[in-house]
């Protein structure tokens, strides 16, 4: 399977694909990215002018989007070789080393913090939360996107990914911030639209279970399957307020809160 790097990127900067992160321009990956990707893209403009922490900017591709509006934007990950991966492929973003337990900055420095497909990974997610409103300014935002547990673990209280610790549903999310002294601006799920509800129908009704099947048997991919995860875009999927379909149905919980 390829890694990702840069045009002329040295190989100490390139990741390869653990499934601890999601890398972009993989075809077996893309489902993934894309469904990480709208996310960034329906909230890139809320940082628009701004000073952005990305707290766990994995590959980076999400801190580079919002570098291209946004004032500042630093990418801030736990490892060194993502962290040089960042400052050689996206020169836009201020690339640095830390533990999201006890960040880096200064009190009241950044106007957001961004912080998707990431607090699923932390032991300590309650530390975060405070590390978060330490650092933000008053009226700042924090913005959190996880796997909804109900949907993505659905029936387990430990996560299916050997890589999250603790998985989260929508009022859990929201409990977690409102404890660490935000206030909920709002609360919205990722969801499959028209062209992925027609994949799931042609995979045997998911097209994220017939992805998962191959990964845990190591079997090859067919064709049809292949040729739809890599066609997936990021506007096959939606992005929904409570008020216009369920959030405990969501694929993804997409928090945005405020810090008083």
């Amino acid at each position: 399977m390829k890694s990702i790097d840069g045009p002329d990127s040295p190989a100490d900067t390139t990741l390869m694909l653990t499934g601890e992160r999601t890398i972009p321009g993989l075809d077996v990956e893309n489902y993934w990215f894309r469904r990480h990707e709208v996310v960034y893209q329906q909230l890139a403009p809320r940082c628009a002018g701004r000073d952005v922490l990305e707290a766990g900017c994995g590959e980076g591709y999400g801190a580079d989007l919002i570098a291209r509006g946004a004032r500042r934007v630093i990418g801030l990950d736990y490892d060194d070789a993502a962290v040089a991966h960042v400052r050689d492929r996206y020169p836009r973003v201020e690339a640095i080393q830390g533990n999201l337990a006890d960040l880096p900055l200064p009190d009241a420095a950044v106007d957001v913090v961004v912080n998707f497909q990431v607090i699923e990974h932390l032991w300590d997610q309650a530390q975060f939360i405070a590390e978060c409103a330490r650092v933000l300014r008053p009226g700042g935002l924090l913005m959190v996107s996880t796997p909804n547990r109900i949907t993505f673990s659905p029936g387990r209280d430990t996560p299916i990914n050997p890589f999250h610790t603790r998985e989260l549903n929508a009022a859990e999310l929201t409990a977690l911030l409102i404890d660490g002294g935000f206030v909920m601006d709002a609360m919205l799920g990722v969801f499959h639209g028209p062209a992925l509800r027609e994949m799931d129908a042609r995979h045997g009704g998911s097209i994220i279970d017939a992805q998962i099947e191959r990964a845990v048997a190591d079997a090859p991919w067919p064709a049809e399957l292949l040729a739809d995860v890599a066609a997936v875009t990021s506007t096959d999927f939606d992005i929904l307020h409570a008020a216009e379909r369920a959030i405990d149905d969501s694929l993804d919980l997409v928090a945005i809160a405020v810090r008083p």
